[in-house]
């Protein structure tokens, strides 16, 4: 029986997750239906979304108009990372993302944790835009049919409701295409991107024509200590380059493909963010963002003091959101599927349709428990614990790049890390930069739930870990 010490240190070999999930072979478990184009508006489709269309009321009377700096900078922070992403989904093209590649490369207390900051990346970032959608949805109905979803069934108990009804309907839309397969989840993200695409290139279209110069005079009200909290706010709307990673088993040509997708997402999304934001600002004074809801309907309204371009950017927020929380669920159960194939939770995880090739289950469970906490938790909240999630999550896979390139200097790779080992390290320094300007709150509540993970892994994942089991033992 191995020690405690092998236990937590042991790693899974590189080889076995190419075994296992047929990244040269295209013959994994689950059937290889997504291709580059689908897989970058993946990327794209669960980034898109509530950093631009919600977060704004949050983050811009934290930063002033520098919020535009705050994009930047989250964005180069990112970008970092989504390089060494792109290294780590070469080598390891597998569905559990950053957790597995902590398993290859750190071991596995390591890889326990970086998966509870996946749970927590995931499963609160889907509630958290759920949340938004129906903000956006009262939006539309209120332009088109003039009439709005009730407070008490809009919004959650923190904001005078009771439950946030929509909210629940949008994740168990998402969960029910889920289910119908990968495929056709796929090809409608791809529909609902393009779409979502466009309407903010009409926002930057139409809202230019409202700039004014006078609400860019005092740029940064709150110096450089309001651009980085500004910057922890939104870092969240960058988990959809994590989630491109989620598709390993199901794109063809793996060790190409995830690391095109991840770069092209990178490009597209911040080259949107940084627009957007920059007329957002140069529209509307500072002063009017705080608890604006529905904010980039808002502010077209003003400008061309009509409803058309309002209803049009509602109905854009509507399918971009529904396409960022299709695709992060997407990724939540294929965590779960990975970490259930390595006997870190219970196998009923890893239990796949025999038609659909899709783990039903897991998507089952993961739309109750986003569905609960969509119902009844505030978007700020929500926002700052994805935020940290995903920094934590980013933080280990730049660590991870590293530890790979000593243990494994021979290994294929379809795409390498430029300016190492500078790059991985100016992304460390970055997340750590951007976590500790987040509330002391958030920190702990972090804290506690990689406590939780930790207890998990020593009373359940250590004993059924696959890695822990004699040759050709098999666990039902």
């Amino acid at each position: 029986m191995a020690s405690l010490r092998e236990q937590i240190l042991r790693r899974k070999p590189v080889a076995a997750y190419a075994e296992e999930t047929g990244a040269d072979t295209e013959g994994g478990e689950l059937a290889r239906t997504i291709s580059l184009f689908q897989l970058s508006l993946f990327g794209i489709g669960a980034t898109i979304g509530t950093g631009i269309f919600i977060v704004f009321s949050s983050a811009v009377p934290e930063a002033g108009p520098s919020v535009v700096l705050s994009f930047i900078f989250a964005g180069v922070v990112a970008g970092l990372t989504a390089i060494c992403y792109a290294e780590l989904a070469s080598a390891v093209p597998v569905s559990g993302s950053s957790y597995s590649y902590a398993y290859a490369t750190l071991g596995e207390g390591v890889a326990m944790v970086v998966a509870a900051c996946l749970l927590l990346e995931y499963g609160v970032s889907a509630a958290a835009v759920a949340v938004g959608w129906s903000q956006y949805l009262n939006q539309l109905f209120d332009n088109l049919f003039g009439f709005t979803i009730p407070e008490n069934l809009a919004n959650a108990p923190e904001q005078d409701g009771i439950f946030n009804l929509p909210a629940v309907v949008l994740i168990l839309l998402c969960a029910s295409l889920l289910i119908r397969g990968a495929s056709e989840s796929a090809r409608v993200n791809a529909i609902m991107v393009m779409i979502k695409i466009g309407v903010l290139i009409l926002f930057v279209a139409v809202g230019v024509t409202g700039w004014d110069s006078d609400n860019l005079s005092d740029f940064t009200p709150f110096g450089f200590n309001g651009v980085t909290s500004a910057a922890g706010i939104i870092f969240f709307s960058y988990i959809g380059l994590d989630a491109v990673s989620t598709a390993g088993e199901e794109v063809h040509n793996p060790r190409r493909n995830l690391p095109l997708a991840i770069l092209i997402a990178l490009g597209t999304v911040s080259t949107l963010y940084v627009a957007v934001a920059i007329v957002a600002v140069a529209v509307q004074p500072i002063g009017d963002f705080e608890g604006q809801e529905a904010g980039l309907s808002a502010i077209l309204e003003k400008v061309v003091d009509a409803t058309w371009p309002s209803t049009v950017i509602a109905a854009g927020a509507v399918i971009s959101i529904f396409s960022v929380t299709l695709v992060v669920i997407y990724g939540q159960t294929r965590i779960l599927f990975a970490m259930a194939r390595d006997g870190m939770i219970p196998a009923f995880f890893h239990r796949l349709n025999p038609r659909t090739l899709t783990p039903v289950p897991a998507t089952i469970v993961v739309a109750i428990v986003i569905s609960l906490l969509a119902g009844v938790l505030p978007i700020d909240f929500l926002a700052e614990m994805t935020s940290i999630g995903t920094l934590v999550a980013f933080l280990i896979v730049s660590i991870g790049v590293m530890v790979l390139r000593r243990t494994a200097p021979d290994l294929p790779r379809g795409f390498r890390v430029p300016g190492y080992p500078v790059t991985p390290i100016l992304s460390i320094a970055g997340c750590i930069w951007i976590i500790q300007d987040l509330r002391a709150v958030t920190i702990y509540v972090f804290f506690g739930w990689s406590a939780v993970a930790l207890l998990w892994y020593a009373f359940y994942g250590r004993r059924h870990a696959t890695l822990g089991r004699p040759q050709g033992e098999v666990v039902p």
